[in-house]
């Protein structure tokens, strides 16, 4: 065979044998290439499923961010373009609108009185309330540089927002002095503008001013007492010379007019001026030097709108908790916000803290003891029907007591449980809370700028307030002085809570004293008239249901109970708060019982029978959102702008006295309360 042929032939061979080789070569090369293929895109799919799960959490993240960010920028700028609005709009449109619902509108008081004839005759004195003065910075911390005299309290409160914490700083006081904190001076605002306006658009004291400036007043013959409503009462005399400026400038307004001045107080500023018009009479150091017939000489009229003369009971909720039914109804809303703080602010631990500090609203606790308040089964309010008085009554068939009204434990101001809220004092197994052994590891101390007291306590002093079951008021001052020392040991030195057995001991000389209108007496001016004016027809705190919230660690470890409900049968009872009759902030019996039986005649507490007035405004709202806060309101604060109460303001200025005003005006049962209260007069 030729060699080319054996050549080919050999070459075929090989070729297939190679062919053969390479067959036999090429499906596990495949499967490798495809296993190597088959990691590669499972390790994709893996890394893109992580990526993709990290991508959707920080979107989750963001989308949550940015909601609460539109929500907000939302809110704000709805609430701008409204002011906006309201402020570009002509001052009568409002009125115009109004008119063309409703009819017309009656002219302002000060309108109307002035085409009566009256004009400006008495000096008025305006004495603002706990948190309605505007509070500036004149010296602070390097975060608040560049605010010098800028408001940190009222105005637009911009920065609570800014700057928070430095915000809490430097509105508290030294806890242990009640005073300023090292490098630090916050100071009342003065004139007519440190409380005519709380904020933009919401008034306090503008609305009266207006009218009375409509019959002649001006800043001449009107004096706006501003004090730092933080410090305790004597303490604005010892930091500030409040008190001196308030008697110079009364004097002075009393020398230039030839009138006695009508003072008209608001809120805690009645308590404030009863402790003023002890400290004028009072000689050096401690009081004003005047003489025991200053007020006689200088003061006409005291015109006392809401004010809180035997205490809040909101204000024990507001330093056991940091809430009352606002704050209460807020967590129950949104829970989250408060409860689990999942925006890191702390915020109910904050202004725990920081309002422990302030030793006014210790003048607040309420006072009287359970002789006024109640007893775990008796209250004088106890027949209150929460249910408006033109509705039915109570049906017949729901249990009364042996004085034939259903009795409502109003006594009992914080109750732990409903059941307990309910049953009869008998029926309640009570541990003593006092003996209790404080400490343990209720909490650690990595809450840093939110520990307060309770964490000092542990568990088993926590646990033995609970144990305890029902408060009243009595019992309530030892509970605070268990669970805030600090706070109740500055206290002590400047309020008092009782009621004197006798009234020419000396030690009721003390300022401590001179708040209380149950261990004080009223000043020899027997042509001085005393009127207590205030709201009616609201829903107001009384007394709590609570339950114990072992939450976290830095949390407070007691909560209104939201959950507790009186439904039909218990209308007083709504969201573990029962109501009486008020203001909805004051109760009727704390603005009204002095008024109308412990300083009616010649008691005791008013040796020279200072005649007193009882003049009560029933809440009405407004008819329509442009009436705004309305011109029959009775709530605490927007009854400034009611028509009825500055009418008779104006009347008394411009010269009438309480008689001619009508005498009393009522339409609560504050008479039949106070007769219940059996206290030596």
């Amino acid at each position: 065979m030729p060699a080319w042929r054996r050549r080919k032939g050999g070459g075929v061979g090989n070729s297939n044998r190679a062919t053969t080789s390479e067959q036999q070569l090429s499906p596990k090369i495949d499967g490798e290439f495809e296993d190597q293929k088959s990691e590669k895109e499972n390790i994709t799919k893996n890394s893109n499923n992580k990526s993709i799960k990290i991508l959707k959490k920080e979107r989750s993240k963001r989308s949550c961010i940015n909601s609460c960010c539109w929500l907000i920028g939302f809110i704000c700028s709805t609430w701008w373009f409204l002011l906006f609005l309201y402020n570009a709009m002509p001052a009568s449109f409002p009125q115009y609108v109004t008119q063309a619902i409703r009819g017309p509108t009656p002219d302002p008081p000060g309108v109307k009185l002035h085409k009566e004839g009256l004009t400006a005759k008495h000096p008025v004195v305006f004495v603002p309330g706990i948190v309605t003065g505007g509070l500036e910075l004149w010296e602070g911390h390097p975060c608040m540089d560049g605010l010098f005299r800028k408001r940190l309290w009222g105005g637009t409160f911009g920065e609570v927002y800014k700057r928070p914490l430095c915000w809490i700083e430097h509105m508290s006081l030294d806890n242990e002095t009640g005073l300023d904190p090292p490098g630090i001076r916050v100071r009342p605002v003065s004139g007519l503008v440190a409380a005519d306006y709380f904020a933009a658009g919401y008034f306090v004291w503008a609305v009266l001013i207006a009218n009375l400036a409509r019959i002649g007043y001006e800043e001449k013959n009107m004096y706006m007492a501003a004090y730092d409503w933080r410090l305790s009462f004597q303490n604005t005399e010892v930091r500030d010379q409040s008190l001196s400026r308030m008697k110079s400038n009364i004097e002075l307004m009393v020398a230039t007019t030839g009138e006695k001045v009508v003072v008209i107080p608001h809120s805690m500023g009645a308590l404030y001026f009863l402790h003023f018009m002890k400290w004028v009479e009072a000689p050096p150091p401690m009081g004003g030097g005047g003489g025991s017939d200053w007020c006689d000489k200088h003061i006409k009229a005291v015109m006392n709108i809401g004010g809180p003369f035997l205490g809040l009971p909101k204000i024990v909720a507001g330093l056991f908790s940091a809430e009352a039914k606002d704050i209460a109804v807020a967590r129950a809303v949104a829970p989250g916000v408060l409860d689990l703080d999942i925006f890191g602010f702390q915020t109910l631990q904050h202004a725990m803290k920081m309002t422990r500090t302030w030793d006014s609203t210790m003048s607040l606790i309420p006072k009287g003891g359970d002789a006024i308040w109640g007893t775990l089964d008796w209250a004088p309010e106890a027949d209150h029907d929460c249910v408006a008085k033109n509705l039915k009554k109570m049906n017949n068939t729901q249990t009364r007591s042996e004085n034939g009204f259903m009795s409502l434990n109003y006594g009992r101001i914080i109750s732990f449980g409903k059941d307990v809220a309910q049953l009869h004092s008998s029926k309640i197994e009570r541990v003593d809370f006092k003996g209790a052994i404080e400490g343990g590891n209720y909490v650690n101390r990595s809450c840093g700028d939110v520990w307060n007291e309770y964490h000092e306590m542990g568990f088993g002093g926590i646990k033995a307030v609970v144990d305890y079951k029902a408060f009243t008021v009595e019992s309530v001052l030892e509970l605070l002085q268990y669970v805030a020392p600090r706070m109740m040991k500055r206290g002590s030195a400047h309020y008092s809570y009782g009621i004197a057995d006798n009234l020419e001991d000396k030690e009721y000389q003390h300022y401590k004293y001179w708040s209380n209108p149950l261990e004080s007496r009223l000043p020899n001016a027997p042509e001085m008239e005393i009127f207590s004016m205030y709201g009616v027809g609201l829903p107001t705190e009384r007394s709590y249901i609570y339950k114990f919230s072992p939450s976290s660690e830095c949390y407070i470890p007691f909560q209104i109970d939201t959950s507790a409900e009186g439904g039909t049968h218990q209308t007083c009872l709504r969201g573990g708060v029962y109501s009486v009759d008020g203001d909805e902030t004051v109760p009727v019996l704390s603005a009204g019982y002095m008024c109308a039986k412990g300083w009616r005649g010649k008691t005791r507490f008013n040796p020279s029978g200072i005649k007193t007035y009882v003049r009560e405004y029933n809440h009405a709202p407004p008819a329509t959102l442009l009436e705004g806060r309305g011109t029959q309101s009775g709530n605490h604060v927007d009854i400034m702008g009611n028509f009825a109460l500055i009418e008779d303001i104006i009347r008394v200025a411009s010269g009438a006295t309480g008689n001619d005003l009508g005498g009393d005006r009522v339409y609560s049962d504050i008479f039949r309360w106070s007769e219940r209260i059996k206290v030596r007069l």
